[in-house]
C-alpha cells in the first residue's frame, strides 16, 4: 500500500503527466507534490483545485437523485457522491480523484496531463487504482 510519496511517483508514470499533487480540499493545502504546476506555484494550484473539488463534493447538484451531501450514509452508499472531476483546457487535462478513507476524508489526487501526449482514459483508471490503495497517515 503506497504512501503519499510513492503515490505521487506512480502518478508521474502516467503517459503525459506534467505534475501531480495530493491535496486536502477543506484547507486547500498540498500534502505532497511532484513535477510541474500550472503557474509554477504548488500552493496556489492546490488552493484553486481544492475550491473546485469542494464545490463538486459539497453541492447537492452532484449528489445521486434524492440525496444530499452527508446523507449518503443513510442510503447505504459509501463516501462522497463524486468520484472524480475532469477539467479540460486547451493545453491539458486536470484530473482530480477523490480518496475514500475509513475516516472523514477530504483528500484528492490531482494529476495535470499534457493534452497531446496524455491519455485521459488511462489516467482515470490509474488514478482510481492509486486512490484506492493510498495509505494516509
Amino acid at each position: 500500500m503506497p504512501g503519499i510519496d510513492e503515490c505521487l511517483l506512480q502518478a508521474m508514470v502516467v503517459p503525459g503527466a506534467r505534475g501531480a499533487a495530493i491535496v486536502d480540499w477543506t484547507s486547500g493545502l498540498a500534502l505532497g507534490a511532484v513535477g510541474e504546476t500550472p503557474g509554477g506555484d504548488v500552493e496556489t494550484t492546490a488552493a484553486e483545485t481544492a475550491e473546485l473539488a469542494r464545490i463538486a463534493a459539497e453541492y447537492p447538484s452532484f449528489a445521486p437523485a434524492g440525496t444530499a451531501p452527508g446523507a449518503l450514509a443513510d442510503t447505504g452508499a459509501k463516501g462522497l457522491p463524486v468520484e472524480d472531476v475532469i477539467v479540460t483546457t486547451r493545453a491539458g487535462y486536470h484530473l482530480m480523484r477523490f480518496v475514500e478513507t475509513t475516516f472523514d476524508s477530504s483528500v484528492f489526487l490531482h494529476l495535470w496531463l499534457d493534452r497531446e501526449t496524455g491519455n485521459l482514459a488511462l489516467a482515470r483508471l490509474r488514478m482510481a487504482d492509486m486512490a484506492e490503495r493510498l495509505v494516509l497517515g
